[in-house]
């Protein structure tokens, strides 16, 4: 009888591994990716917001603030962590 107590909580357990594989550690490495990417942001850099805005980074506010221009003389700050959701090819302009 003390065997078939073990063995209830074996499937409990493999469902806690799979979760862990499929779900849990992929969604860690997106997290770690997207804030290496916030930390990396310079001046020039093309972002989409999370609002699905682009821009072009104008200046960096102290450690967590962003300021975008989304168009010409039109700037907005955007908090860096929860506002870029990612960064665009960083070509440079060709200006005719």
């Amino acid at each position: 009888m003390e065997g078939s107590g073990i063995g209830q909580f074996i499937p409990l357990i493999l469902i806690f591994v799979i979760f862990y594989f499929f779900l849990i550690r992929p969604q860690q490495k997106k997290v770690k990716e997207h804030k290496a990417m916030v930390e990396g942001l310079k001046r020039g850099d093309k972002v989409v917001t999370s609002g699905g805005i682009t821009g072009r980074v104008e200046r960096l506010i102290d450690n967590d603030k962003v300021e975008v221009e989304i168009a010409e003389n039109v700037k907005v700050e955007i908090v860096k962590a929860t506002g870029i959701q990612s960064l665009l090819n960083n070509t440079p302009e060709v200006k005719k």
